[in-house]
């Protein structure tokens, strides 16, 4: 019986209109909860984003399609995951600081609906997680529409009848998965570790006593990697200590390799006697027993062999396989690991629209994230971008979507480019593109540094909803100046 928010009062309850923030308040809260109240207080902007948050429900244990909202046991209203998911990544915390404060913070309480007084309603940590992983990327973008609309309707003119033409800019960052740096010695500790804990449930579930030493053979697994990790190639001029040194290197290798191996084996075996009874966890051992081979191999050619592996061949995750290696040439910043992000952002800071990059480059998204953009909001009207996204064929398609394309070209110009980049509208429409590392750098502040969610879903559910995040947490900044401008009118009124 899940819905939206119980409209019915309750006593000692603040309804949400009548909640009040500090206008001198210059922390994140009050500006995040001031833009959901605004979406609360909009009535035809709460009709839309609630007729949305209606399709946020669980999926069925069995068989296809959503489950009921009707049938069922109570479950948490749309309205509060919708809160609690904009609050964790608009403060860019954790889950166990957003228990925290969603048991705590009054102000927050209130916007759940919830007074201290009568009602001592909690939240368990598990159930928060659960509830705010229901948010699907596609439902995410229909509520950022919604958002960034009634956002633009703030700063509309009065004296016209629609928004004023769009000036949006386009630019790509890392956001970075939650992954060590992948050597393929660590990652074949990391598929051991989780090798010997499926083998020891499986084995406890039988009643077998086979793997009941399984964290002393894990500790020997390690000791053996601390051996590889300590020992370094040597920068002796010396041909025969070089060699030696060589030798050692390879004897260690050889040594983790052999107590893998053995281990794997015994895996292999314990998965083929009791694999049987419980399928999902034999699932789970032959993954990892595949990644184990998969980096025991790339060790044996790389170190033994003294091969190149080349880096389409490279896992850079095992619990993350969707991390790329991203050099973007950064000062002081070689390498990143996770995935590109592209947005366009609008002169009204607000962000309209986002992509995921997976396996492409800037150039190859260059036209599809504006043709996105395009259908979403018909009245943009120019984008920019740095040299990164051009390419001959993205300058001519551009041009047939977009009056103004502000898209410098890569090496050295022809009179004819010189003189098109040189233009007063070109120049001061590429003055202002550096404005999108702002909202990059806001992003990056507000929840994308680094993605905390699990697998290529999680991580497009993450992103989705930190961009959410940001352009309510930008509706408040505009509401709360409103709010400023007519209470130090009020006053001057008064005195």
């Amino acid at each position: 019986m899940r819905s939206v928010i119980n409209h019915q009062m309750m006593f000692g309850r603040t309804d949400i209109s009548a909640i009040v923030f500090d206008p001198k308040s210059r922390d994140d809260v009050p500006k995040i909860l001031r833009g959901l109240q605004g979406i609360y207080i909009n009535e035809e902007l709460r009709k839309r984003i609630f007729a949305i948050l209606e399709e946020v429900r669980p999926e069925r244990k069995k068989g296809d399609g959503k489950a009921d909202s009707s049938t069922g046991r109570p479950g948490m209203e749309q309205w509060a995951i919708l809160v609690l998911g904009v609050v964790r990544l608009g403060l860019n915390i954790d889950y166990d600081r957003l228990h925290e404060l969603v048991n705590q913070h009054t102000t927050l309480r209130q916007m759940l609906g919830h007074n201290d007084w009568t009602d001592k309603t909690t939240y368990e940590l598990q159930t928060i997680k659960d509830n705010v992983r229901l948010f699907t990327p596609e439902l995410l973008d229909r509520i950022n529409h919604e958002v960034v609309l009634a956002g633009q309707a703030l700063v509309k003119k009065k004296d016209q009848e629609n928004f004023l033409p769009l000036m949006a800019r386009g630019d790509s960052f890392v956001v970075e998965t939650n992954v060590h740096f992948p050597a393929d010695i660590s990652q074949l500790y990391d598929a051991m570790r989780k090798v010997l804990e499926v083998c020891a449930t499986l084995s406890a579930l039988q009643g077998s006593t086979r793997w009941r030493q399984f964290s002393h053979n894990l500790r020997g697994i390690k000791r053996l990697l601390r051996v590889v990790h300590k020992l370094k190639k040597s920068t002796s001029k010396n041909p025969e200590k070089k060699a030696h040194k060589e030798q050692k290197i390879k004897q260690a290798h050889r040594e983790y390799l052999a107590a893998a191996n053995h281990q794997l084996q015994r895996a292999m075996s314990t998965g083929a006697e009791f694999g049987g009874v419980n399928p999902l966890l034999l699932s789970k051992l032959n993954h990892y027993v595949a990644h184990a081979e998969v980096q025991m191999d790339q060790i044996r050619r790389r170190v033994l062999n003294e091969e190149i592996i080349p880096h389409s061949e490279k896992v850079f995750s095992i619990f993350q396989p969707h991390t790329e290696w991203i050099s973007k040439g950064k000062a002081g910043v070689p390498v990143e690991l996770g995935l590109k992000v592209c947005i366009i952002e609008d002169q009204y800071r607000f962000i309209l629209h986002h992509q995921v990059m997976e396996q492409v480059t800037d150039s190859d998204i260059a036209v599809s994230i504006v043709e996105e953009t395009k259908m979403r909001f018909p009245n943009l009207q120019a984008i920019s971008y740095d040299k990164g996204f051009h390419s001959p064929q993205n300058q001519i398609e551009l041009k047939t979507l977009v009056e103004k394309v502000v898209l410098p070209k890569k090496g050295k110009l022809s009179k004819l480019d010189k003189a098109h980049e040189s233009e007063p509208e070109f120049r001061k429409l590429r003055r202002q593109h550096s404005a999108v590392e702002s909202a990059i750098n806001a992003l990056e502040v507000h929840g994308l540094d680094i993605c905390l969610d699990h697998g290529i879903k999680g991580f497009r559910r993450y992103v989705a909803l930190a961009v959410l995040a940001r352009n309510i947490h930008r509706f408040g900044v505009l509401l709360s100046q409103k709010d400023g401008k007519r209470h130090r009118g009020a006053y001057k009124k008064a005195a």
